[in-house]
């Protein structure tokens, strides 16, 4: 694929308070005035938060803004038993914070259930509140040492939610911050000739304030030649999403997007705790819904200016050229996880007892007789081992090699009486069918490499009818219910995969 365009950015005085572009949720969208904005909401993205902060905070005095909630966006498609499909939480955070209001240190938030948040730690306050209704954000420094956060709703003074110290804060600025989920937000940072309620008295909008008062939020890069993409390498569990969370906080000028499912899985969140406690529904379905908002989110990063950790296995060589020719013009590098086969077994187990096995072993042993190494290329700059390093990894990558061929395909791939023509490119080995960048069907691992689908590279219509008809007549005779299902377009498969998580499917068109 070709490089996207990039996104066109109005240039706004860089004195204004407005909503940060750079420091919010890439599923966030900002308006062209910066003082509003809405989460996407179509499929998977109607689970996740998205939080955005604004371009400057405070250090000092005493400040305020407001935020009205515009609109509950409609999201039908998310099941009944969804709780709080629409809510916003509000208030103060770092610069440096995650964008998951309410749920570190430092990161304030009052959310419209009725609830105050810091440092995942939920308690009752205030009131509800939701569509129409405006919350009223202040800040007091001016009380001694202590920094006290109080809330208004509608004007209506709610009392003070949160105090810190000068001192735990050391200097730090607290900025303004709302996390949404489903709904659309405006703010009022004091650019309004007239606010939507009168600010307490003795407090001033953050707008107001001297230009010498207000502390501006890290700049984004000027160009795409300043920003980094660092793709993670690696089989699951080898200890991938460890390393990049480290990386991202040791470097916080950067502030690196993590792109990956477990990132898009901690945006899920209710209440704080993971939807692996508490997620009625099919578990599998929630996995899909977040891989396709990963693939979604990666077309978006392609078109920003910012920095990124790509948080999937990436074995592939044809994975890793697909994901990286469209972040031409960023450094790209690739970043090897590769541990001893000792570590690599006891982090499988750990991962496995604490947070379940997302992979099956059939996906693993897959990835293991495809995995290749990354060498530097034309579309990778830089190539980087961690732990093992690459002659030793290359001879444990043999092992893994043989491994996973002796293991062959998984039971839905083993068709005996197949022609040898519909197998991979060599008759010995187990060969991968969806390495050739082509739509994936089947499984969908939570790398979000794929799984299994047959896709012919050559021949016209006539000759994919004909192999479509066969694959039908040899195996739905044999296979109940169909493994196969014959259909006309790519839009229709995309459609039954939503809804048959593990369906293979022929394209006959």
């Amino acid at each position: 694929p070709q490089p996207p365009a990039e996104d066109e950015e109005e240039n706004i005085d860089d004195t204004l308070v407005t909503i940060d572009p750079y420091n919010c949720d890439l599923h966030f969208k900002v308006s062209r005035d910066r003082y509003s904005g809405y989460p996407l909401t179509i499929e998977g993205f109607a689970y996740l938060w998205a939080g955005a902060r604004a371009t400057h905070g405070v250090t000092q005095g005493r400040v305020c803004y407001e935020m009205k909630i515009n609109e509950e966006i409609p999201v039908k498609h998310l099941p009944s038993t969804e709780p709080d499909p629409h809510v916003v939480r509000i208030g103060w955070s770092l610069n440096h914070s995650s964008t998951q209001l309410g749920e570190e240190p430092f990161s304030f938030g009052y959310g419209g259930t009725g609830k105050k948040s810091v440092d995942c730690k939920f308690a009752d306050f205030g009131e509800k509140f939701g569509e129409s209704d405006v919350i009223g954000c202040y800040v007091d420094f001016e009380n001694g040492d202590e920094v006290e956060m109080g809330y208004t709703k509608n004007g209506v003074q709610l009392g003070v939610a949160f105090r810190t110290t000068k001192e735990a804060l050391a200097g730090r600025a607290l900025f303004p911050h709302v996390l949404v989920k489903n709904c659309a937000v405006e703010f009022n940072f004091g650019q309004k000739g007239e606010p939507y309620f009168p600010p307490q008295e003795g407090y001033t909008f953050i707008h107001n304030l001297d230009l010498k008062d207000k502390i501006r939020g890290t700049k984004g890069p000027a160009s795409k030649s300043e920003c980094e993409i660092l793709m993670m390498v690696g089989l699951p569990a080898c200890g991938k999403t460890t390393w990049a969370v480290k990386h991202a906080k040791e470097n916080p000028e950067k502030k690196y997007n993590i792109l990956g499912t477990n990132a898009i899985m901690d945006k899920m969140k209710v209440m704080g705790l993971r939807r692996q406690r508490n997620y009625a529904g099919r578990w599998d379905v929630l996995i899909q819904q977040a891989t396709m908002c990963l693939n979604r989110l990666i077309e978006i990063a392609a078109r920003k200016r910012r920095n990124y950790i790509l948080d999937q296995t990436n074995v592939y060589g044809s994975a890793r050229r697909r994901k990286m020719r469209p972040f031409e013009g960023f450094q790209r590098k690739a970043i090897v996880i590769f541990p001893t086969d000792e570590d690599f077994k006891e982090r499988t187990l750990k991962q496995t007892n604490e947070q379940g096995k997302d992979v099956p072993d059939h996906a693993v042993l897959e990835m293991k007789a495809n995995f290749t190494l990354p060498k530097p290329c034309e579309y990778l700059e830089e190539v980087t081992f961690i732990e093992v390093q690459q002659d030793e990894a290359e001879k444990l990558l043999k092992q893994y090699n043989e491994e996973g061929r002796k293991a062959g395909p998984p039971p839905e791939k083993r068709f005996d009486n197949r022609q040898s023509s519909f197998r991979g490119r060599g008759s010995g080995n187990f060969q991968r069918y969806d390495n050739r960048d082509s739509y994936r069907g089947g499984f969908q691992n939570r790398s979000g490499d794929g799984g299994s689908g047959y896709r012919g590279e050559r021949g016209g219509a006539p000759v994919k009818t004909r192999l479509a008809s066969h694959i039908l007549k040899t195996h739905n005779s044999k296979v109940q219910p169909p493994l196969f299902r014959s259909v006309p377009d790519i839009t229709t498969i995309t459609t039954l995969h939503k809804r048959t998580f593990w369906s293979n499917y022929v394209l006959c068109s």
